[in-house]
C-alpha cells in the first residue's frame, strides 16, 4: 500500500540516506557493536552530510525545517536495515535532545552551542533516569543548589544514551525543596565541567553499539547560564516534548520490523527442509502473512501520527498509543520471524538474533508500556479518584 504521509522531497532524502548508510555504515556496524559505541567522527560525517540538526535555524548551520517527515525517514531507513543502536544515536540528538535547545535557549544559548549540533562538532544526551527513579520524574534526586553565578549539582543519572560520545547532556535536576514536580529545572551540563565524571557503558543484552552508560555529578560546577528556560518549570518543558520522542520511537520500531520481515522472507526461501524452501510451509506462509499484516497495520497509524504530529495536532495519548502498539508488536514480530528460522534464529552469526535482543528494550526506554497504558487510560477519563 502506498504511504501518502510522504512526499518527493522525504522520498529523495531517504534514498540519499540509505545510500550512505549502505557505502559506510553497514559493513562497519558489527565493529561499532564490538567496541560498544558508535566513533565520534561518525557524527561529524553525518553533519557535513547535512543528516543533523534539520530543525537547527539555516543561519546556524541547519536544515531549516520544521517538518518532522524528514527526520522520520532518516530513522526508518537506518532501523530498517537492523542498525537500531545507530538509529538510537541520532534520534537523540534530532528528535529528542534538540528540540528542548530551540524551544528554550536564549540567544546567546543559541548561538554558542547550535552550530555544533548541526555540524555533529556537538553531540546531545538527556539525562533524566536515575538508580531510583525512571518514569517517575517526581523521584529525581539529583540536586543543583544555587552558588551566585553557577549551580552546584550532586547525584546520579543512569541508561543514558550517548553517554560516551555526548558533548552536551541535558540533566533535570531538583532546584526547590517542595517535593514536587515544581522543583525541577534543566541543566545543560558541558564537557570538562569540575565534578562530571561518566561512569561504566552498561553492558546490555542488545542495543551493543549504543554507548548507554552512568553519569556521576559530585558538586559539579554549571553556570546559571547554561540553564534551559525557567528555574522550577522543568516538568513542564519535559511533558512538551515527549509526544514527540515517543513518535520517534514508534517510527524507529515499526521499521525495525519491517527490516525484520523482509530478511525473514529472504531467508525462508533460500533455506530447505525436507526437500523444499522453509517458505513454502503452510506455517511459515501464515506466520509471515501475520506478521505482514501487523507491520502494514501498525504502519499506518503511525503515519497518521506522524501526519498530526506535523500538523501540531499529536496528542500525548496518541503518542503513547503509537509507542505502545508499536514497541509490542515489534516484539510479536521479532519473535516470529526468529521462530522461522529455527535454531540459527539463536545464533549471533544471524542478524535476527540481534535484532530480538535489540527489539526488547523498545517495551522499557521512552515510558514503559505500563506508563504508556496509564497515560492511554487517565486519556479516557479512568485516572485514580484522589481524596
Amino acid at each position: 500500500m502506498r504511504r501518502t504521509v510522504l512526499d518527493a522531497d522525504h522520498r529523495d532524502l531517504a534514498t540519499s540516506f540509505g545510500r550512505w548508510l549502505d557505502a559506510e555504515v553497514v559493513d562497519q556496524y558489527d565493529a561499532w557493536g564490538a567496541a560498544g559505541r558508535v566513533p565520534r567522527p561518525v557524527f561529524d560525517r553525518l553533519g557535513e552530510l547535512g543528516f543533523l540538526g534539520l530543525a537547527v535555524p539555516e543561519e546556524l548551520g541547519g536544515g531549516g525545517t520544521e517538518d518532522f517527515r524528514f527526520n522520520a525517514v532518516l530513522n526508518e531507513e537506518s532501523s530498517r536495515r537492523g542498525l537500531n543502536a545507530f538509529s538510537l544515536s541520532f534520534t537523540m540528538q534530532n528528535d529528542v535532545a534538540l528540540p528542548y535547545l530551540l524551544e528554550l535557549c536564549t540567544e546567546e544559548q543559541r548561538a554558542r552551542w547550535l552550530p555544533g549540533v548541526a555540524s555533529g562538532a556537538l553531540v546531545l544526551g538527556i539525562a533524566m533516569s536515575e538508580p531510583r527513579a525512571g518514569s517517575d520524574l517526581a523521584g529525581v534526586g539529583t540536586r543543583a543548589t544555587r552558588d551566585g553565578d553557577v549551580y552546584r549539582v550532586s547525584g546520579s543519572k543512569t541508561f543514558i544514551t550517548n553517554g560516551l560520545n555526548a558533548d552536551l547532556v541535558i540533566t533535570v535536576v531538583r532546584t526547590g525543596t517542595a517535593g514536587t514536580h515544581g522543583d525541577l529545572s534543566l541543566l545543560v551540563v558541558e564537557n570538562g565541567v569540575e565534578g562530571y565524571t561518566r561512569g561504566r557503558t552498561l553492558d546490555k543484552m542488545g542495543m551493543k553499539a549504543q554507548d548507554t552508560c552512568e553519569l556521576f555529578f559530585d558538586e559539579a560546577v554549571v553556570p546559571v547560564a547554561n540553564r534551559l528556560g525557567e528555574e522550577g518549570q522543568g516538568f513542564r518543558y519535559l511533558t512538551r516534548n515527549l509526544a514527540q520522542e515517543r513518535l520517534s520511537i514508534a517510527i524507529g520500531n515499526v521499521a525495525s520490523a519491517r527490516g525484520v520481515v523482509d530478511r525473514t522472507l529472504a531467508y525462508v526461501t533460500q533455506r530447505e527442509a525436507f526437500g523444499q524452501a522453509v517458505g513454502t510451509f503452510q506455517n511459515s506462509r501464515f506466520s509471515l502473512a501475520d506478521c505482514s499484516t501487523e507491520v502494514a497495520v501498525t504502519q499506518a497509524f503511525v503515519d497518521q501520527c506522524l501526519a498530526a504530529h506535523v500538523a501540531g495536532e499529536l496528542s500525548p495519548q496518541d503518542a503513547a498509543m503509537a509507542k505502545l502498539w508499536a514497541s509490542e508488536s515489534l516484539g510479536r514480530v521479532v519473535d516470529a520471524c526468529l521462530q522461522l528460522h529455527g535454531g540459527y534464529g539463536y545464533v549471533h552469526d544471524f542478524p535476527i538474533a540481534r535484532d530480538y535482543a535489540d527489539a526488547r528494550i523498545a517495551r522499557i526506554y521512552g515510558g514503559t508500556s505500563e506508563i504508556m497504558r496509564e497515560i492511554i487510560g487517565r486519556g479516557l477519563g479512568l485516572g485514580e479518584k484522589r481524596s
